[in-house]
């Protein structure tokens, strides 16, 4: 469990780091340069689930070291699927980490939902569903590190 103070806000007890695959931890397929080491890290204090459909087919010998729980959803209503994921969870515990329009609802109910901004972009909704956006998957996951950043972002 991970808990972090926002000053003038509230107190979140994270227990779950849920990471969409393609678009955020993944760019054409491939995990993006960093972030097995920063996931590694967070694997210590919080559970770490990757959700994905898995449009390259690969994501399981791609992920099969690291130290994470694999989701693998249908192609249909994907959002309502990671929407639901989050839910099975406890939504209270969960940050969620995603860019794609099929990300929107999982951010929107994780107590903290993070919106990545990298070479696929961000889908509007998502953007708007986000508590905080940043401009990469490793600066996403540096908030959790280096909780001092997220609260500096946060507070009120």
């Amino acid at each position: 469990m991970m808990t972090i103070e926002i000053p003038g806000g509230s107190r979140l007890e994270l227990e779950h780091l849920v990471l969409d695959y393609n678009g955020t931890v993944a760019e054409d397929g491939a995990p993006l340069p960093g972030v097995a080491e920063r996931v590694g890290e967070l694997a210590e204090s919080l559970a770490v689930h990757v959700i994905t459909a898995d449009t390259h087919g690969d994501v399981a010998g791609r992920l099969a070291d690291w130290p994470v729980s694999l989701e693998r959803i249908g192609r249909d209503n994907q959002d309502r699927a990671k929407e639901r994921f989050i839910n099975r969870l406890g939504a209270v515990g969960c940050v969620a980490v995603g860019n794609g329009r099929n990300d929107g609802l999982m951010l929107s109910r994780a107590v903290l939902g993070i919106a990545v901004l990298q070479a696929e972009g961000v889908a509007g909704p998502t953007l708007a569903a986000a508590d905080v956006v940043t401009r990469d998957i490793r600066d996403a996951l540096d908030l959790l590190t280096r909780p001092l950043r997220l609260k500096a972002t946060l507070r009120s």
